[in-house]
């Protein structure tokens, strides 16, 4: 499994969402889930998935699933399709 198809998979599982609502380009206004706890959930998530803890700062930063690949990519994981 590549790691777009890792992090899709975890944004659908952690804010409950159809894989119809999925996009890479999914702002976190778009999704009512996206709250604070919603953040932590994702932290964990990207942790768990990717070997990477978020900053508090870096957690709260995120504004979208974009953010969250740019933000990977500088710490040497690829989200090359």
């Amino acid at each position: 499994m590549s790691n777009r198809e890792k992090l899709k998979k975890l944004i659908l599982d952690v804010f409950l969402l159809d894989e119809s609502e999925f996009s890479f380009e999914l702002q976190r206004a778009q999704v009512d889930t996206w709250d604070s706890l919603g953040v932590v959930s994702l932290a964990v998530g990207v942790h768990q998935t990717f070997g990477y803890h978020f900053t508090p700062e870096e957690a709260t930063s995120i504004q979208s699933v974009a953010d969250v690949i740019k933000l990977l990519e500088t710490k040497g994981i690829s989200f090359d399709a």
